[in-house]
């Protein structure tokens, strides 16, 4: 049986730091701790930057993206390729390739990739609404999505859905492994990427 070792606001902290992904109890108790130790340096100021995001966050309506704004800073940007989509499973993705730099298009947020066995379908994803924008001055669909079975079997069914459009439907090249996550690639990687895309 473990014993309490502080008050509940505290227990309260470290549990929740615990759901966040990458952390495990021991790594929640000691940021928790950090946090706690410097209130007034670290404390105070995340969780008024926690309630200033959860007050202005929105999803965006044309893409997916969280921004503060809708439509997000990338798809009003006006410099960016209107011709291109880069479409990607979750916004950690849309977020590594702007990390990387490699591509100035627009961006379209699946929210995941079929998953039948987690009741995961098309419709549950955001498959329709790319299927919307992908008309003039669109002519190209990369399909940015994680190379595992899911992640493949997901670039397929978007494909079929995008064949009356006439757009062209393109996929990652080398550089990206089998089984890899978009969010764990460096840049260079990412790069190699999408500067050798293919057209499916």
């Amino acid at each position: 049986m473990s014993r309490k070792i502080a008050g509940p606001e505290i227990e309260r902290v470290i549990q929740l730091l615990g759901r966040l992904p990458g952390l495990g109890p021991r790594s929640a108790r000691k940021a928790g701790l950090a946090l706690i130790k410097k209130r007034e340096e670290l404390l105070e100021p995340l969780a008024k930057a926690l309630r200033d995001a959860a007050d202005k966050i929105v999803t965006c309506g044309m893409c997916g993206n969280l921004d503060t704004s809708s439509p997000c800073a990338i798809c009003a940007d006006q410099r960016r390729d209107a011709s291109l989509i880069v479409v990607v499973e979750e916004i950690g993705d849309l977020w590594a390739l702007e990390r990387a730099g490699v591509v100035a298009a627009r961006y379209h947020v699946l929210g995941g990739h079929l998953s039948p066995l987690d009741g995961i379908g098309p419709e549950q994803l955001s498959i329709g609404k790319l299927v919307e924008r992908a008309q003039p001055p669109v002519t190209e669909v990369l399909l940015a999505l994680s190379a595992t079975v899911e992640g493949q079997s997901t670039s397929h069914y978007v494909r079929e859905q995008l064949v009356a459009s006439g757009v062209r439907v393109s996929t990652l090249a080398r550089g990206v492994p089998v089984g890899g996550e978009l969010d764990y690639l460096d840049e260079g990687t990412l790069a190699a990427a999408i500067k050798s895309r293919r057209t499916l």
